[in-house]
């Protein structure tokens, strides 16, 4: 039975992409250096960005928090100090990251269910002068939200303040103008919307900036200066890279050009979404986001309030039926969340949507049965 993952990634991928795993090779061969110099070009020009401009890529192997991590610990000087913005686990995962490094950094939080406020980053930059670096989510995939990433980098770059972006959940799913959008660190991963399999993220960054990493990096394997330096000499990792991931990501790559882009992919992932959420709420499950803050990543659905949804029990029932959808991340609300993302297509959603009606069907059926079965014990 072909599985299908409602999830924020890992993702369902092609068949092609599979395939692409299929033969060996080394990390010294020719064929895969150029592979991965074919990657990292692509990766740039997605963001509308190129060495030429003054932009590098580099790839870190492991998951994307790996590369977040990378970042975080190679480029903040012993006297620098990070400010994390914060409505999300995934902001939180940042701060986490910092205190582990010893790097000084304060958190602006702001509620869950709702992006962050320009304004109120400039009132505390106003009072934290000795900020020099920033951190945030794009899509914090949490609730499913966008951050407005683009106010954000515009107003660290006009207080001089390098701006650090985990696009995650977001980069090849939307568009990311580095062009246009002063970020200086951009981070994500394999398999999320460019639809590859995991075993690696990337760092698009300002050539100037990532100089600046040279000495500072608090790992070894993680020191992102100089995984770039030995990608720079020679094309080859330091260590040993995730060859057939890269492989399978370099299909991935032109599979997105064949679809028509970023623009292209975003259109099919909004178009999962709206048949999702119009689908779900004729069921009676309840967005945790207000309509107009509903990112086309991943939603979140509140139980219901009656009390009777068993999550797992929900999830079994779907997991045996081949769909595997992910559970809540909210601090303060119960909640389940499914992805739109991945090599998933509006018949696919309407298959959820089948299941998922058949199971509440079957819910129903069984409580009524309980009804019945009780009365007969004390009619």
């Amino acid at each position: 039975m072909k599985k299908l993952l409602f999830t924020p990634g890992p993702l369902s991928t092609s068949r092609s992409v599979k395939e692409a795993m299929l033969e060996d090779v080394g990390s010294r061969d020719t064929e895969f250096i150029e592979a991965v110099q074919e990657i990292r070009d692509q990766l740039l020009n997605l963001a509308g960005i190129s060495t030429a401009s003054g932009f590098e890529c580099v790839i870190m192997q492991g998951s994307g928090t790996f590369a977040i991590e990378s970042v975080i610990s190679s480029c903040l000087g012993p006297g620098d100090q990070l400010l994390i913005l914060v409505n999300g686990a995934y902001g939180e995962r940042m701060a986490r990251i910092a205190a582990i490094h010893k790097i000084t950094y304060h958190t602006l939080a702001f509620p869950e269910h709702e992006p962050v406020n320009p304004e109120e980053l400039k009132r505390f930059l106003e009072t934290h002068a000795d900020i020099s670096h920033l951190a945030c989510v794009h899509c914090e995939t949490t609730s499913g939200l966008f951050n407005p990433v683009d106010q954000i980098a515009a107003i660290c770059r006009k207080r001089h303040i390098h701006c650090i972006v985990d696009a995650m959940s977001s980069f090849g799913g939307t568009p990311v103008p580095m062009d246009r959008w002063p970020i200086d660190f951009l981070i994500s991963s394999s398999n999320k919307c460019i639809e590859g399999v995991p075993g690696f993220g990337f760092v698009l960054c300002s050539r100037t900036e990532l100089e600046k990493c040279r000495g500072l990096a608090r790992s070894l394997s993680l020191d992102l200066f100089d995984q770039w330096a030995g990608l720079k000499v020679n094309g080859q990792f330091r260590f040993t890279p995730p060859t057939l991931s890269l492989l399978a990501f370099r299909q991935a790559l032109r599979e997105l050009n064949q679809e028509g882009g970023v623009v292209a992919r975003e259109r099919r992932y909004k178009t999962n979404q709206t048949i999702l959420l119009e689908g779900m709420q004729q069921l009676g499950f309840k967005p945790y986001l207000r309509p107009e803050l509903r990112g086309h990543i991943i939603s979140s659905f509140l139980y219901p309030s009656d009390g009777t949804f068993h999550f797992e029990r929900f999830y079994g029932k779907l997991q045996r039926r081949g769909l595997i959808i992910y559970p809540g991340k909210l601090s303060q609300a119960q909640a389940f969340r499914i992805g739109h993302i991945g090599q998933l297509f509006p018949d696919d959603i309407r298959a959820l949507l089948s299941a998922i009606a058949e199971i509440i069907r079957e819910e129903e059926g069984t409580d009524n049965e309980k009804i019945q079965d009780q009365k007969k014990i004390n009619p």
